[in-house]
């Protein structure tokens, strides 16, 4: 679950480049590239106009990016003993903080012994070398970063 909700917030960052595709792009690309072909006089005034940037679509390359600079951020904030590695106490506390503002923003509402085993469910997941921590690259694995 964690893993959409931080795939679904750096999707939400690339969002305006993957609005480039409209319904008549999928429907009729013919048609679509037909509406797109400037006039001449629009040509000449997008010619003599300012650049416009091009949107860089999203990729699974940026995405894995975002992930990797969010758990750069935060992991130093809840490796509270600066071991360079997430005891289950610590994850659970970083996990638990993520869900409640997912459960905060669309309205909805878990028990805390649901949040709580939901937390130990996915520190066993993410420790894959079942040493009882988890490390930065275990994390970005375990984010889908």
């Amino acid at each position: 679950m964690i893993r959409i909700a931080m795939t679904g917030a750096a999707l939400a960052m690339t969002f305006p480049a993957l609005a480039q595709t409209t319904a008549t792009d999928i429907a009729d690309p013919a048609a679509s590239q037909m509406m797109q072909q400037p006039s001449t006089s629009a040509a000449v005034q997008a010619a003599t106009s300012a650049p416009v940037q091009p949107a860089t679509p999203a990729t699974p390359a940026s995405a894995s990016a975002q992930v990797s600079a969010v758990i750069n951020s935060e992991f130093p904030v809840y490796d509270a003993d600066k071991s360079g590695e997430l005891n289950e106490a610590e994850f659970s506390k970083w996990l638990v903080a993520l869900k409640t503002k997912e459960l905060e923003t669309t309205g909805k509402t878990m028990p805390q012994a649901d949040l709580t085993a939901w937390a130990s469910a996915a520190f066993a997941s993410a420790d894959t070398d079942k040493s009882t921590m988890v490390s930065k690259p275990e994390l970005t694995r375990f984010l889908g970063g």
